[in-house]
């Protein structure tokens, strides 16, 4: 006897998947009203309020990479006595050690397992980093009023994967500059206007003050934190020992920080390098979840189009250099902008970029560099640009989501 199997590619599974949750997230609500309507007539109260929502104020954290970014949220809600719902894929999310009065952490698991659960919120407003929100599996749930995005990085907001932005309700900036794009991108696609709100940057808020307690590694050996991005445009997966060997070859501390994906999405490309270099005495590769450690021990920078760029620019205010050529943009949303996005403009004012050409010379470059004041004031004006109202951004986000939370209803 012959049994013939059905094969169902990843592709197809996650279209099946989604047509699913659509449909059984519509026959869940169609039965709900049913339900409410059905009580209402029975109950003789026609004119009967509308029920309010299950949880008014949700967080969504996809992984424990972004408690920096939601820290100083729930700390003002701490503070203010607001209760809030903290829906996290990492079963070792921070929060749960944290010891929040306000907050109800919760873990929803991974991938469909979360999707499945986010597409059943009920909610005034959900606030996450997560973007592509109505585009793949992550869907609008008709019981959610507001969808908020808050920006993770003090980079262009365009450099998200295509309409990464596009359905949400508001976008919370870390600068006015990057709702300029959003706007452009909202005229283009014909969406309605977003609410957009410069906040500050979270994250940013708490390294600067993280770095500010370290204490200082003094003497130590001249440090180059080598720090890319992921894919097929970072500078590991593009060059690797085109620029890994040179730099082996200064003799100085390298540190080098893969972006957190790439333990994802590179790990045979790691594990090859880390191989080869193994007996190198001065490569050290860092993987701690915090990046302000190698930040804090670090020189000079060399990255791609890495945000980590801006969070040493704006937090230790050293020289950085940058490989730029050849970045493929057709898969984000600046691509399709009449414009060059503005990190890759002002890094041009405030770091040095280096070709391929450069790599066997980058020892000297790097000298001369660390030598020089030439580019202390551009990196200000990206900072002031980026970075608003330092250490104000947990307040004032919080500031926004109580602008949009029911006012609580006065006892009899």
């Amino acid at each position: 006897m012959s049994f013939n199997l059905l094969y169902i590619d990843p592709g197809t599974g996650s279209i099946l998947f989604s047509i699913l949750i659509s449909a059984a997230a519509t026959l869940y609500f169609l039965f709900r009203a049913l339900m409410i309507k059905a009580k209402v007539f029975f109950s003789g109260r026609r004119n009967a309020a509308a029920p309010k929502a299950a949880r008014p104020f949700v967080i969504y954290a996809e992984g424990a990479q972004y408690w920096n970014v939601f820290k100083p949220v729930l700390d003002a809600c701490e503070r203010r006595g607001q209760p809030l719902a903290y829906l996290t894929s990492a079963e070792d999310d921070p929060v749960f050690k944290a010891g929040y009065q306000w907050a109800a952490p919760e873990y929803i698991g991974k991938g469909n397992s979360a999707f499945a659960r986010l597409n059943f919120l009920s909610a005034d407003l959900v606030l996450m980093t997560t973007p592509g929100l109505g585009v793949d599996q992550l869907k609008r749930s008709k019981a959610v009023t507001h969808y908020a995005h808050v920006l993770h990085a003090p980079g262009d907001a365009t450099l998200y994967r295509l309409f990464g932005l596009d359905y949400f309700d508001s976008v919370l900036l870390t600068g006015d500059y990057q709702g300029e794009d959003i706007r452009a991108l909202e005229r283009q696609r014909n969406l309605p206007e977003k609410q957009l709100v410069t906040v500050g940057c979270t994250y940013l808020d708490v390294y600067a003050e993280k770095i500010a307690a370290l204490p200082q590694e003094d003497p130590h050996p001249f440090t180059v934190l080598l720090s890319p991005s992921w894919g097929a445009s970072g500078l590991l997966s593009r060059y690797g020992e085109k620029l890994l060997d040179p730099l082996a070859a200064t003799g100085w501390r390298i540190i080098i920080r893969p972006h957190p994906q790439s333990k994802q999405s590179e790990a045979a490309l790691l594990e090859r390098l880390a191989g080869q270099y193994r007996k190198a005495p001065n490569l050290f590769w860092d993987y701690e979840r915090d990046n302000i450690f190698s930040l804090a021990k670090a020189d000079c920078m060399i990255s791609d189009f890495s945000g980590i760029i801006f969070d040493y620019l704006f937090l230790r205010d050293k020289p950085v250099l940058y490989v730029a050529q050849g970045m493929d943009l057709r898969p984000y949303d600046a691509d399709d902008l009449e414009r060059e996005p503005w990190q890759f403009r002002i890094l041009r004012e405030a770091a040095v970029e280096l070709t391929e050409a450069d790599f066997p010379a980058v020892k000297e470059i790097i000298s001369r560099l660390s030598e020089s004041g030439t580019y202390k004031a551009a990196r200000e004006k990206a900072k002031k640009t980026a970075w608003d109202r330092p250490g104000e951004a947990g307040e004032r986000i919080l500031d926004f989501v109580m602008s949009h939370l029911p006012a609580p209803q006065a006892s009899a």
